[in-house]
């Protein structure tokens, strides 16, 4: 599903006409993101639907790729509400470098505004994390300070196309909070919540109302803070030119070998 358009943009002293492409999730995210200079995709929570939405698009029209939307928390002093910005994105043995141009005097401006914004990896999964105790192992075996089904592959996608990455996440969430079984499945390909699907879920279950309750208060408060960061992305604050992040990638490269 394709929400955006392009616009021209100053980027140094040049101009680069193509647009960003934002990649997201749930179609609540893709709204938010949607506007003048992005190309908004969503995912409806399908890895596989994005690869395949991926595939159809030409990575030389966009001069930059940002994973934004909400993600579950794997730190545990993270709340629903705040803000990761991606250092980097796991998934497996696989690591990408992401671009930040975000500094302290913006970090600071956003704390103002009640947001508290944090730098950390991201690791990516096929599936929805939905145990405690898998947002533990999580953690531990990557340290990543938040986990979502999106970034991964997008960084993927700008890292093959030579072209930046950027990432930002707000806690759905929380480490400590398990999400009901339901949230595998009540995502419409279309990026809607499947209410009749919860109902249902909700009648067979009774006792799942209460966790459905407080997943949704974490995730409309994640939304709200979501759409205080689309400041950000007019702004194109996450995404570093591709000089820098080429540059930054080699040297990260020649260090590890």
């Amino acid at each position: 599903m394709i929400l955006g358009a392009g616009a021209a943009e100053t980027v140094g002293s040049r101009i680069d006409p193509r647009p960003v492409l934002i990649v997201t999730g749930l179609v609540q995210e893709a709204r938010i993101a949607a506007g003048p200079g992005m190309i908004v995709i969503c995912s409806s929570s399908d890895p596989q639907q994005l690869r395949a939405l991926l595939a159809t698009l030409d990575p030389r029209t966009f001069r930059g790729v940002i994973s934004f939307g909400v993600a579950g928390g794997l730190d545990p002093s993270l709340k629903s509400g705040d803000v990761v910005v991606a250092t980097e994105v796991m998934s497996g043995d696989t690591r990408f470098l992401a671009a930040s141009a975000l500094n302290e005097e913006m970090i600071a401006s956003a704390a103002l505004k009640g947001r508290r914004i944090v730098r950390g990896g991201l690791a990516g999964v096929e599936q929805v994390v939905v145990a405690r105790a898998c947002k533990a192992a999580l953690r531990s075996i990557t340290g990543a300070a938040a986990v979502d089904m999106e970034s991964h592959i997008a960084a993927a996608y700008a890292e093959k196309a030579g072209i930046p990455f950027a990432a930002l996440r707000v806690i759905s969430d929380p480490a400590h909070r398990a999400l009901p079984e339901l949230a595998k499945s009540a995502v419409k390909p279309n990026g809607d919540i499947d209410l009749r699907k919860v109902l249902r879920g909700i009648v067979r279950n009774p006792r799942t109302l209460r966790a459905l309750v407080s997943t949704g208060i974490d995730f409309n408060r994640a939304l709200r803070s979501l759409r205080g960061c689309r400041g950000f992305l007019l702004g194109n604050e996450v995404l570093a030119p591709v000089e820098d992040v080429l540059v930054t990638a080699k040297a990260a490269r020649l260090k590890a070998a």
